[in-house]
């Protein structure tokens, strides 16, 4: 029988320094790992553990999609079928505009956004996933963005003396 996996203080300083910063050089996990005082595959093995038990699910950029030229967005929902929700997910996640792919327990069962040019371009590649996956427009719930409102959500893992160590504030 497995002990399950507990966080430990460094698991928790790494997190926290995941939230903040992922440098943009050639090893950015010995940069994080050199700044919280371990070594960087003593770095790599602890992400490998969190990622095996599902902690991190995958690390990534958050990108303004504006200045890339896209200046419209909606959050869709489909009313899919349980027996072909990973068949409309698969179509769904196929298109580079859609982000955010993910299933609910609810009638809705499937929520995902759309970032393009304009409403039109949008539009367009809406029309084109309702018709690959056969959903009818009735199932489908169209939510386009009026008002953009970031909100930058950080999670407190550790204390406030660890925070200065995760910070490079020895």
């Amino acid at each position: 029988m497995s002990t399950p996996f507990r966080l430990d203080e460094m698991d928790l300083a790494i997190l926290s320094a995941l939230q903040d910063d992922l440098p943009l050089v050639s090893r950015p996990w010995k940069t994080i790992a050199d700044r919280l005082g371990i070594t960087e595959p003593d770095m790599l093995i602890r992400l490998q553990k969190m990622a095996e038990v599902k902690i991190i699910r995958g690390i990534s950029p958050v990108l303004e999609s504006r200045p890339l030229g896209l200046h419209a967005a909606t959050l869709v929902a489909l009313r899919v079928p349980v027996e072909r929700l990973e068949e409309v997910a698969a179509i769904v996640s196929s298109y580079p505009e859609v982000s955010h792919n993910f299933e609910r327990d609810h009638t809705w069962s499937l929520w995902f956004t759309i970032a393009a040019q304009d409403r039109e371009n949008l539009r367009g590649i809406l029309n084109d996933i309702l018709e690959r996956t056969r959903i009818p427009a009735r199932d489908a719930l169209d939510l386009p963005t009026i008002n953009r409102i970031k909100i930058d959500v950080r999670f407190s893992f550790i204390s406030e003396k660890q925070q200065e160590i995760t910070d490079g504030h020895h």
